[in-house]
């Protein structure tokens, strides 16, 4: 039996506790259904009895506060909500107890925005980590010592696992099915909740929004500029030239402003303005491809894939709605 202790911090959101509380209790479902021992006991952990949630709208009753849990196999951390750094205040108190299970031998999965918690904790100092593609920026401004990971739906390290953003930490949770279990009833699973199995990329779902809370002025003056100018094509010594700085320098401060070299971030900002144009125009490609400053077809292709995860026809057809 694997015990799953599914932590309610204060702002939590209610869908990342219910979840995965309806995922490993349904699995129990499948596994009897199949002759099979139930294999999960699950509980609702925390700091208080009860615990309100999206402003009192829903009340979580816990079965166990945190000093009751001697020992569990699995930490599940939903995602928080509201201010990042007000709730991590509000739940300081669990980062010891989830230290301290983590210690003696329980694995920890975050949820979406409840890598904010978990890396309160320290332990994923040294590590790569999944969130909300939203929240990129801010999660490497709090936590530097973490390995940030663009666009990864699950990452998985020493026993510690987190998602990407919204729903896809569903598929963090079918990971964990697989893990414990097996593949049929992972796939089992996938079908009942409707849910892809191995999606890997939450980058056709990523819009582009450049680091801009850093303290370099000249550094943001020459982002305004590649925004405001991503239909020309501008080289790297060009920018520097503009805005009066040596190449070299210009380019280590962009990327310690950034975290983007300054030939990724011109791509980001072209590949964002193609983005929208494929899901508010028809422009074939090439029309799209002239627009945003590129002049051959096959480097934005690549480039393209390489950020959205889809060709260009692939996102149109999933993303361009026809008005009708």
């Amino acid at each position: 039996m694997k015990n799953v202790s599914i932590l309610i911090p204060e702002t939590a959101v209610i869908e990342a506790v219910a979840d995965p509380h309806y995922m490993f209790k349904a699995v129990n479902q499948f596994l009897m259904a199949s002759g099979k021992a139930p294999l999960f006991h699950v509980q609702f952990v925390g700091m208080k009895k009860e615990i309100k949630l999206e402003n009192s709208l829903y009340t979580v009753h816990i079965e166990k506060l945190l000093k009751e849990v001697k020992k569990t196999d699995l930490i599940v951390i939903p995602a928080i909500s509201g201010d990042i750094k007000t709730a991590l205040k509000l739940n300081k108190d669990v980062i010891p107890w989830i230290v301290e299970q983590y210690q003696r031998g329980a694995e920890v999965a975050s949820l979406c925005i409840g890598a904010f918690l978990l890396a309160a904790t320290g332990l994923l100092d040294g590590k790569k980590c999944s969130s909300h593609w939203n929240a990129a920026n801010e999660f490497r401004l709090m936590f530097p010592a973490v390995e940030f990971v663009d666009g990864s739906i699950i990452t998985e390290e020493n026993g510690i696992y987190s998602s990407g953003g919204a729903n896809s930490y569903w598929s963090l949770l079918l990971y964990l099915v697989e893990k414990y279990t097996d593949r049929d009833t992972a796939i089992l699973a996938s079908k009942f909740f409707a849910v892809d199995i191995d999606r890997d990329s939450q980058a056709s779902f990523m819009m582009f929004k450049g680091q801009k809370e850093h303290n370099d002025p000249e550094i943001l003056k020459a982002q305004g500029f590649i925004e405001e100018s991503y239909q020309e094509k501008i080289t790297v010594e060009e920018l520097a030239d503009k805005f009066s700085i040596g190449r070299r320098s210009f380019e280590r401060r962009f990327k310690k402003a950034t975290n983007n070299t300054v030939v990724e971030y011109m791509q980001r900002v072209k590949i964002e303005a193609a983005k929208r144009s494929f899901e508010t125009s028809l422009k074939n490609i090439n029309e799209v491809m002239l627009e945003v400053g590129y002049t051959d077809t096959k480097a934005f292709r690549t480039i393209f894939k390489k950020i959205t995860g889809l060709t260009p026809i692939e996102y149109r057809n999933k993303y361009h709605k026809p008005v009708v």
